[in-house]
């Protein structure tokens, strides 16, 4: 399996000038650690929750090495981190980042490595999905039960035509992942309502290629969806 096997397609991403005030409760909104910062189609940087940690708001403020604060670039860009007001302040310009045809094992590699939660998916320089820890999980369970017959169709081309499908019905899946296993649609994330869990393994089943439905939905508790939903 391939990044764009397992990737999160429905991407949340801010503009260079969006405030830190902004970015944390996208954040937390979201349930995410990190989002990229995109300018003109293409990512400029990422922010964290590392990045947002380390402000004079929180009294969380860090101190440099007494011979880094010698450095006037080193001070300038401590000062930028902890006290800018944009993304474009305080995101880490030095974006990791992987292809669409990136394997699982190189996804894991490097979010070990580099010791990150989730990694850009970028063509051509624009992002066109996220994988996260959670992802490469979904492709792991999804590798395990494969079995040794090839799959009649394109795993990729049936899980863009479920994505599609669930869009067309008008449902609500921002947190909903989708992976194809041998023909089978596995279904993960968290929805509102078990009326919405049952619509979407329907879309999923009704999809031309999809051989079978494994649903592993939850519905939110309301105190959690009101906390995604609420500005």
């Amino acid at each position: 399996m391939k990044a764009k096997d397992v990737m999160t397609t429905a991407v949340v991403s801010v503009g260079p000038d969006a405030s830190i005030r902004e970015i944390a409760r996208l954040l937390l909104k979201r349930r995410i650690s990190a989002v990229p910062v995109v300018d003109a189609g293409r990512v400029i940087g990422i922010v964290s929750e590392g990045d947002l940690v380390r402000r004079p708001e929180s009294e969380t403020e860090g101190f440099a090495s007494w011979w880094l604060a010698l450095l006037a670039e080193e001070r300038a860009t401590r000062y930028l981190k902890s006290h800018g007001l944009r993304a474009q302040n305080v995101m880490t310009r030095d974006v990791v980042s992987v292809t669409e045809e990136a394997s699982l094992k190189e996804i894991a590699t490097l979010l070990e490595r580099k010791h990150i939660k989730r990694v850009p998916v970028l063509r051509d320089g624009k992002i066109v999905g996220i994988v996260s820890r959670a992802n490469l999980l979904h492709g792991l369970v999804a590798r395990s039960s494969q079995s040794s017959k090839p799959p009649a169709s394109d795993p990729a081309a049936i899980r863009e035509a479920v994505i599609a499908e669930l869009r067309a019905a008008g449902l609500n899946t921002p947190y909903v992942n989708v992976v194809i296993a041998d023909g089978a649609a596995q279904l993960w994330g968290g929805v509102e309502s078990a009326a919405e869990v049952e619509a979407i393994a329907l879309a999923a089943a009704r999809t031309p290629g999809v051989v079978r439905v494994e649903n592993n939905l939850f519905v939110m508790p309301p105190r959690l969806v009101g906390a995604l939903g609420g500005e």
